[in-house]
């Protein structure tokens, strides 16, 4: 079970939290391609209104201080839109879980963060906005992400009395991942966020994704287990 504690300082955003062990990163939903092949169609089609006013508010919750969500600092959902509107485009086929966040990112039109639970080596887990100097490497070149402003996923370690009030590190955020806790061939157990502004998705229809998150990474696996919830601001929640 996870514990997290979402302490970004602003009342429209909701994370919605899903953890899932025992799964096979080789292993997809049976009618995984259906899917994939039907929301890239239609994502390399146009935007409805709903997934434009997300895809604004998706980028607004990411201006905080000195951070602005441009160029590079967009979050990472709209660089599967752009990808998925290129003619010819093919979806990047990674592993299971990350294939799945990556649909369901270009599906609901929010930036989602994914992490290898085992190379995070906590259970508890705190979200807030990067500090100075904080950031981590994202890629295998070494390249590092500032995240000062960010809203920021960080693991706390320590024992429970230093956990409960402690800041952690950060390790994933809606534009980048951290290379020290992605996914690897290895991989048995992982935990996802999902980014949602709340002027666009209710708690409840973020906790539908959550719970379809969750039933497709059961089936990535023969003897899984799954579980979900909605964080709302300034509170926590197991997962």
């Amino acid at each position: 079970m996870l514990i997290i504690r979402h302490a970004i300082p602003r009342n429209d955003v909701l994370l919605g939290m899903v953890r899932a062990e025992g799964i096979e990163t080789t292993r997809y939903p049976e009618d995984f391609d259906a899917r994939l092949q039907q929301v890239v169609a239609e994502r390399a089609a146009s935007l409805g209104e709903i997934e434009e006013a997300r895809r604004a508010a998706a980028r607004n919750i990411l201006r905080n201080g000195s951070y602005k969500p441009t160029g590079r600092g967009k979050p990472a959902s709209e660089y599967l839109l752009r990808a998925a509107s290129q003619p010819e485009y093919v979806f990047p086929r990674i592993n299971a879980p990350v294939d799945i966040c990556n649909y369901l990112s270009l599906r609901y039109v929010l930036p989602i963060s994914l992490w290898d639970l085992d190379r995070a080596a906590s259970d508890q887990y705190v979200f807030r906005l990067g500090r100075e100097g904080e950031g981590f490497a994202f890629n295998h070149a070494g390249q590092r992400i500032d995240v000062k402003d960010l809203l920021c996923g960080c693991r706390v370690v320590g024992n429970d009395s230093d956990a409960a009030s402690s800041d952690g590190e950060p390790i994933v955020n809606p534009v980048r991942d951290s290379m020290a806790t992605k996914t690897t061939p290895d991989t048995r157990r992982i935990a996802a966020c999902v980014y949602a502004p709340f002027a666009a998705v209710s708690g409840e229809a973020l906790q539908e994704m959550c719970e379809e998150f969750a039933a497709l990474l059961s089936a990535c696996g023969t003897d899984t287990e799954t579980s979900c919830g909605v964080a709302l601001p300034q509170a926590a929640i197991e997962v």
